[in-house]
């Protein structure tokens, strides 16, 4: 069975960093660490868990900032989809500088493609390549659970202004990818609340039934 739990770390940008388990291999993913959280390690600790790898869902500097420091406390790989692997190392790329964000940069040691399969014990986690927020945008799929990043939020979408963004294309991976999943499926967004995807193809002013 899995199981995660949503951090608010880096509490003025309100993004969600996701611990995702499988609760009898005690297999973990961290998912978007916005910075360093001895809690999150105590977390990580206490339930025993064996970090397989630190994923980032883009390469914006809220979604990276704890990348080096778990990495290197738990000696685990990096992911990030080859097209955001440059801003990982790049402050200006990744907004770090505008943000006023403290960053030591981590080189990615996993490159995702799209569809890419992790296992959690008998579990197997997809990776889904949703370009339109950056180029390399990626969701985290396995059911009941979704984890978008900043492709869809709860009835609304990830900006598409900054660089490598394109609407057409954001909205062209959530209907072509995200709509296909199951209606029930749980959406746990970069920001903000929960939502599903059956309520986001109904009501999303964005991409919902009543928008050709």
């Amino acid at each position: 069975m899995l199981k995660y739990k949503i951090y608010n770390i880096l509490t003025e940008f309100e993004t969600n960093t996701y611990l995702l388990w499988e609760t009898n291999s005690l297999e973990a993913l961290l998912i978007d660490p916005s910075a360093d959280s001895q809690a999150l390690k105590k977390d990580i600790e206490a339930e025993n868990l064996k970090l397989k790898m630190v994923i980032n869902t883009h390469g914006h500097g809220d979604h990276i900032g704890g990348n080096h420091a778990f990495c290197e406390y738990f000696n685990c790989p990096l992911a990030i989809h080859e097209k955001d692997a440059s801003m990982l190392l790049n402050e200006h790329e990744n907004f770090t500088y505008f943000m006023g964000i403290a960053y030591k940069p981590k080189k990615a040691d996993i490159l995702f493609k799209g569809l890419e399969e992790i296992s959690l014990g008998d579990i197997n986690i997809k990776i889904y390549h949703t370009p339109g927020h950056t180029a390399g945008g990626i969701v985290i799929y396995s059911h009941p659970y979704l984890i978008s990043g900043d492709t869809l939020f709860r009835l609304e979408i990830g900006r598409t202004d900054l660089p490598t963004g394109n609407f057409n294309q954001l909205i062209q991976s959530i209907k072509e990818i995200l709509f296909k999943l199951p209606d029930d499926t749980i959406v746990l967004p970069g920001h903000s609340g929960s939502s599903t995807i059956v309520m986001e193809k109904e009501s999303n002013p964005y991409c919902g039934k009543n928008i050709k």
